[in-house]
């Protein structure tokens, strides 16, 4: 790569303060691993160091109850808010620091100070409820962004793209009756936390935007790429988002010990070049990735390069080739539910 965009990332050691019990999957060494992805990178990156959401901010989302709730939970710990979901003194902290190292992040794409970026922080967040933490997550620093968004920089519409191994429940909740966000989400199903079947397809004003492509275990680079390519980009051509957010949860990975799905390194790379064209296409190039899970460390690594050799490029990356949809295989038992329920309102989608 001859030249390179600015492109931001939110690191900072303090978000390995969070720590559980001895063998959670959610540990420290994760952001080890994502540094091993950032180091090689790291003289083309601009540093974004987190400041500490305010309670206004994470209230966007979340109930004042939930806010106090975790705080007092930290202030007894070490303990656990559901059987999944453990906090240790430090932790109302720095879940504020991941919800303000994103919100500023996406911010300053959205002031033009930096062309996109990537937000290595934990705890991850999809999975927080507006009134309740679960599946290892305090707040939905993904929801929080897109709202601040919305209401401090004038975006209107956002797309926000989840492609960890897992439904993102607290965000689909979270905008599920708003036409202003169109949400995607690619997940292992059936898997935790149950929800994210196809016919989740929204309600009321927010009908049709909510997009589910559940997948079963076993699909690697070439289903994510044909669901990106079939579903994605018809989606958000429709769509024509302001600002493109991903949470990027690097469980799809073939190594990851809490899922089932067999997505390379090389796939990540292909998901993350039609993310990138994307976002040049549609929205000025707008574009911030968000760590959500991913718990083998190979995956985090080879992830997180993935995801940066995208941004970082200032001619826009090559695109994978389309995958083909073979009568009968994987992809188009996929695309087939899919289509039933969302191409009367996206009658492009499945083409390729």
């Amino acid at each position: 790569m001859s030249a390179r965009r600015v492109t931001a990332v939110v690191q900072d050691s303090r978000f390995l303060d969070h720590s559980g019990p001895a063998g959670h999957p959610e540990r420290p060494e994760r952001l080890t691993a994502v540094a091993g992805g950032l180091e090689p990178r790291r003289k083309h990156l601009r540093l974004l160091s987190p400041r500490a959401a305010s309670v206004d901010e994470i209230s966007r989302i979340h109930t004042r109850d939930h806010i106090e709730r975790v705080a007092r939970a930290c202030e007894r710990a070490p303990g656990h808010l559901d059987p999944d979901t453990f906090v240790s003194r430090p932790s109302f902290e720095v879940a504020k620091l991941a919800v303000g190292g994103t919100v500023d992040l996406v911010r300053a794409i959205a002031a033009g100070d930096v062309h996109a970026g990537l937000a290595a922080i934990r705890p991850p967040g999809h999975h927080a409820e507006s009134d309740r933490a679960m599946g290892f997550c305090l707040f939905n620093n993904v929801a929080i962004a897109a709202r601040s968004l919305q209401m401090e920089d004038g975006i209107g519409r956002i797309l926000i793209l989840d492609w960890d191994v897992h439904h993102g429940n607290g965000t689909q909740h979270s905008f599920e009756d708003d036409p202003t966000v169109l949400y995607v989400s690619t997940h292992e199903y059936p898997q935790y936390p149950g929800t994210g079947a196809v016919r989740e397809a929204g309600h009321g004003r927010g009908a049709g935007f909510t997009l589910n492509v559940p997948m079963p275990a076993g699909c690697g680079d070439a289903e994510y790429l044909g669901v990106f390519q079939r579903i994605l980009v018809p989606a958000a051509r429709s769509f024509r988002p302001e600002f493109i957010l991903v949470s990027c949860g690097f469980d799809p990975h073939r190594d990851d010990p809490l899922a089932g799905m067999q997505v390379s390194g090389a796939g990540f790379a292909g998901m993350s070049a039609i993310v990138r064209c994307l976002a040049d296409e549609l929205c000025g190039g707008r574009l911030a990735f968000v760590l959500e899970g991913g718990y083998a460390l190979r995956g985090l690594r080879e992830g997180t390069a993935a995801v940066l050799d995208a941004i970082l490029e200032t001619e826009a990356p090559s695109l994978p080739a389309p995958s083909p949809l073979v009568p009968g295989g994987p992809l188009e038992r996929i695309l087939g539910p899919v289509l039933a329920v969302h191409s009367a309102i996206l009658p492009d989608l499945g083409a390729s």
